[in-house]
C-alpha cells in the first residue's frame, strides 16, 4: 500500500508539531515530521535507536552532542545511540522532514538535563 501523509496514522507533539506513522514496526520507524516556526523537541538519547534525520523542506537545526548542524532539503544527518540530540526549527517558515529509526524509538528515549 502506498504510504504518506495523507494516509498515515497522524499524532501531535510538541508545540503543535506533527507526525505521520508512514513504517511503524518494532524494528524499524519512519515518520514524516512537520515542525512550525520556532519550535523544537525535548533533548534526549535513545539507548537502542540509530536515527536518520532528512529534510524535505525548510531549513533544520539539529543540535548532536553539543554540535549545530544546519539542515537544508535533501540533506541528512545520522544519529547512533547513546548521542544526546535536539531538533529545532529556528526559521519563519514551517519544515518538514523525514526520521528513521531502528530498531523503533517507542519507550527508548531517555532525557537530558
Amino acid at each position: 500500500m502506498k504510504m504518506s501523509k495523507m494516509n498515515a496514522e497522524h499524532y501531535v507533539w510538541g508545540d503543535q508539531c506533527d507526525g505521520w506513522h508512514l513504517v511503524k514496526t518494532i524494528d524499524l520507524s519512519i515518520i514524516h515530521e512537520r515542525m512550525p516556526p520556532n519550535t523544537y523537541e525535548t533533548r534526549h538519547y535513545h539507548h537502542r535507536s540509530r536515527q536518520f534525520f532528512f529534510v524535505l523542506s525548510g531549513t533544520a537545526t539539529l543540535e548532536v552532542d553539543g554540535e549545530l548542524i544546519e539542515l537544508h532539503p535533501q540533506e541528512g544527518y545520522e544519529v547512533p545511540p547513546l548521542v544526546p540530540h535536539q531538533m529545532f526549527n529556528k526559521t519563519n517558515v514551517d519544515i518538514e522532514f523525514i526520521v528513521t529509526s531502528q530498531p523503533n524509538s517507542r519507550g527508548d528515549r531517555m532525557l537530558t538535563e
